[in-house]
């Protein structure tokens, strides 16, 4: 699977709130981390940590607006969606042979969505 592939399957998985399928993308001693909430997971914590986001927000739905890949990296920008809240973020992700090695979380504060 190429880089692009990946942060697609990766991308579905979280809008399905398939937690099995997201941390099976994860490489051993993931990171992820949240620059804008100040949260930040490591290792086994990381699948605790995302079942959390999933219940606070069971409706959360990303969509893509740009991806961007090298050899061993994504960038991908998005639009995330809960309730009458919708914000713009950026995830970048380091990749280690073929797994997601950090998942560093970069977004606008939440703000009501426009009618």
């Amino acid at each position: 699977m190429n880089v692009r592939e990946l942060i697609e399957q990766y991308n579905d998985a979280w809008n399905a709130h398939d937690v099995d399928a997201i941390c099976a993308l994860h490489a051993p001693g993931m990171v992820f981390e949240n620059h804008t909430a100040d949260e930040r997971a490591e290792g086994d914590a990381v699948r605790a940590h995302i079942a959390g986001i999933f219940a606070a927000y069971p409706d959360l739905h990303f969509t893509t607006r740009d991806l961007r890949t090298g050899d061993d990296f994504a960038v991908c920008e998005w639009t995330a969606r809960t309730g009458d809240r919708e914000w713009d973020g950026v995830d970048v992700f380091p990749l280690r042979d073929g797994l997601i090695l950090r998942k560093d979380v970069y977004s606008a504060s939440h703000r009501p969505r426009s009618v």
